[in-house]
């Protein structure tokens, strides 16, 4: 479901130097211009290995997602703010207590083919993702599979006016409207006709796709008329051909990226993943019931300096579940501060003391019995970078610091899982693919404890913040109900959330300016790009 397992080698053996990357080093830095604008095309690379068809409602790899927002447009976009608007919509209003959206369309929408585009098309888009997601009989329910939790029906009232019903007056089921539209009877139908920017001309699985500019888009015409898109089965020979110039631009979520900066004639530009790294705390095994114990490892950890010795940078801070900086987001940082003395004397005040001098913390139980202060971290490991095994030995090491004891258990995502929904881990590094949506109650609500609430927290205040979070319809509203979570989530400190991950795009052109640039909108205002000044 959201809970994404990944599997890693060492970092040290994937960045070991060589002479040839060297080599293909003094090339990329050495010219006499900074990266160029792009002109009229572009040439690009990206890992993919699973997809055989085209089929934007029913993705199977999350930068495929990218490539098709350039060719399929959604009644809904997300702003450079994080904020839901309207884009196929021209306006919508909110009715019936905000459990229903009424939308009207802009006029002269139209797909590539020519043929209008209508709310029928919109209609026919969301409710065959709605039936995928509810179809009991499927294995893959689909990636947009989470909009039956928010979205109960699309109906279109004629072709301009579009009705959905919602399964609650909630505001973040705007953001589950942000799927690609296709014509309606091409729902499940391989290169269905969009109406997006550009057109596919060709596609041959794990090998390429080249992407023109599409003559019936409603908008301008992008300046950028070409596309071609190759495909790689890794990121090695991906970054090796971005180092020797055989492709313009390099898209890669591997931290060997991170030895690219912007330099001379190329660019590094980080972008947002919707993955989040998180150290779960199973508040079921004695200590980590103890709100000073959490709270202790917490302010142990030098998480800044983790994120940047293990992920080499390639990370955001994550303070809380919900994304740092953006319109939700309460800024609490200083909470969250590494402080070393602060973490002892949390657990001096828990009752912990080394009393037999032997570098980890004791205490004397209700028994009478000394437990010592060992804790168990489960991990498993990364397929695309292999440094969650060097996360878990980092806080090993600081946690030794205020005498707390950690054994490492490395182990498989398969083995892994059904211990969280046991309950039989102590500690576990886990990372989770977010929702589009901003609603990591799946986290945290008491009921949630086997699909995702690994830390086992219960807390019927978070509960009850979640409610009345999820009636919200206004923004201003739903943005202050998610700053009273984030403020209990600091008080309570359920699990520690790490960093989210970035990925980079490496280029020597130039093809958008838009601030942010995200997971699942790699191109993002390639199509409004201008060189022109």
């Amino acid at each position: 479901m959201l809970l994404q397992f990944t599997m890693h080698f060492t970092l040290e053996k994937m960045l070991k130097s060589t002479i040839s990357i060297f080599l293909a080093l003094c090339f990329i830095f050495t010219g006499a211009a900074f990266a160029e604008n792009v002109e009229s095309s572009l040439d690009v690379g990206m890992v993919s290995t699973k997809t055989t068809q085209l089929l934007p409602l029913m993705p199977l790899e999350r930068d495929m997602v990218s490539i098709y927002n350039l060719v399929y447009e959604s009644l809904m976009k997300i702003d450079d703010n994080r904020m839901p608007q309207p884009y196929l919509a021209k306006e919508y209003t909110v009715v019936n207590g905000g459990k229903t959206l009424k939308f009207e369309l802009r006029e002269n929408l139209r797909f590539s083919d020519g043929t209008p585009l209508t709310a029928y098309d919109i209609a026919a888009s969301g409710n065959f993702i709605l039936e995928t997601a509810k179809n009991d009989g499927l294995e893959d329910k689909g990636f947009y599979q989470n909009m039956r939790y928010l979205i109960k029906e699309f109906k279109a009232e004629d072709p301009m006016n579009l009705t959905v019903t919602t399964e609650r007056a909630y505001y973040a089921a705007l953001y589950s409207l942000t799927f690609p539209v296709v014509k309606a009877d091409m729902v499940n139908t391989p290169n269905a006709v969009g109406s997006g920017p550009y057109v596919v001309q060709n596609f041959t699985p794990a090998q390429d796709i080249w992407l023109e500019v599409n003559p019936n888009w409603w908008q301008s015409e992008p300046q950028v008329k070409s596309i071609m898109i190759r495909f790689y089965s890794n990121n090695k020979d991906l970054i090796t051909d971005y180092e020797y110039g055989r492709i313009d631009t390099a898209v890669t979520r591997s931290v060997a990226a991170a030895q690219y900066k912007s330099g001379i004639s190329s660019l590094s530009i980080s972008y947002r993943t919707n993955q989040l790294e998180t150290l779960m705390l199973n508040h079921q095994s004695f200590p980590l019931g103890d709100v000073r114990v959490r709270k202790a490892i917490l302010k142990a950890l030098d998480l800044r300096s983790l994120m940047s010795r293990a992920y080499m940078g390639m990370g955001i801070r994550a303070y809380t579940p919900f994304e740092t900086g953006t319109w939700m987001y309460e800024d609490m940082e200083s909470y969250y501060d590494y402080d070393l003395e602060g973490a002892k004397q949390l657990l001096a005040e828990a009752g912990w003391g080394d009393m037999d001098d032997n570098g980890t913390l004791d205490i004397i139980n209700e028994k009478g019995e000394t437990k010592n202060l060992v804790l168990r971290l489960a991990v498993y490991e990364d397929p695309i970078n292999s440094v969650r095994y060097e996360i878990a030995n980092s806080i090993k090491e600081m946690l030794a610091k205020v005498k707390i004891s950690v054994n490492i258990q490395l182990t498989t995502m398969a083995d892994l899982k059904p211990r969280l929904e046991a309950g039989s881990i102590d500690m576990a590094i886990v990372a989770f693919q977010m929702d589009v949506a901003p609603d990591p109650g799946f986290l945290l609500i008491s009921s949630n404890v086997k699909n995702g609430n690994y830390s086992r927290y219960r807390s019927n205040q978070m509960d009850e913040l979640f409610t009345a979070y999820r009636r919200k319809e206004n923004p201003s509203e739903f943005a202050y109900a998610a700053k009273d979570i984030q403020r209990k989530f600091a008080e309570d400190i359920p699990f520690i959330p790490l960093f989210y991950a970035t990925g980079a795009i490496l280029t020597r052109k130039m093809f958008t300016t838009v601030r942010d640039i995200r997971e699942f909108e790699i191109f993002r205002g390639i199509e409004s790009f201008s060189s022109v000044d």
